[in-house]
């Protein structure tokens, strides 16, 4: 079985982010055949399309990691019942020019999480309705809104709670089934 390439792109900036040590647990866990790149989204600028004849260094590498990729993971917290701002901003960036879209054809998997009860499910909603069109298939199930994850990590940023790794276990193996597939 090949190896398949995935740009795991995390929805926060924020140094000790839940979503980046999910992205990271999530990448520990993948079976052989699926390789996340734990991609942050520090150093890609503002969308503008006065820039697209043009675009700044920092859009074509994103592009790049995208384009080269055989698929993308969608690691995002919730922020006012949608996702982030700088997660919206490079998806911006990805789909352009219209029409170019980097995503589009490439398998994608959506996992959402919060301390909270509601596990970030509007942010997820949010993605499911931006990508198609923009997008490869979305992996309908498994679905994964991740919650009450608040007390998931050591301070070294480890996955300690064995109920979230058994989810993060079953999601991770259904998403690299999905890639394959999506990839022969």
């Amino acid at each position: 079985m090949a190896t398949h390439n995935v740009v795991a792109i995390v929805g926060s900036l924020r140094k000790e982010s839940f979503s980046l040590k999910i992205a990271h647990a999530l990448a520990k866990l993948a079976p052989a055949s699926l390789q996340l790149e734990v991609t942050t989204l520090h150093g890609i600028s503002f969308f503008n399309q006065d820039l697209e004849a043009a675009p700044p260094a920092d859009w074509l590498a994103f592009r790049e990691k995208v384009q080269k990729s055989n698929g993308v993971l969608f690691v995002t917290p919730e922020y006012n019942r949608s996702i982030p701002g700088v997660l919206k901003n490079a998806i911006d960036v990805g789909s352009r020019p219209y029409g170019k879209s980097w995503f589009l054809g490439k398998p994608v998997g959506i996992v959402s999480n919060s301390p909270g009860p509601l596990g970030g499910v509007s942010a997820a909603k949010h993605l499911q309705n931006i990508l198609p069109g923009i997008a490869g298939p979305i992996l309908g199930q498994p679905e994964i809104y991740l919650n009450a994850v608040g007390d998931a990590f050591d301070d070294k940023g480890q996955l300690t709670k064995e109920s979230l790794q058994k989810v993060l276990q079953q999601y991770i193996d259904a998403f690299a089934a999905f890639v394959e597939k999506q990839n022969h």
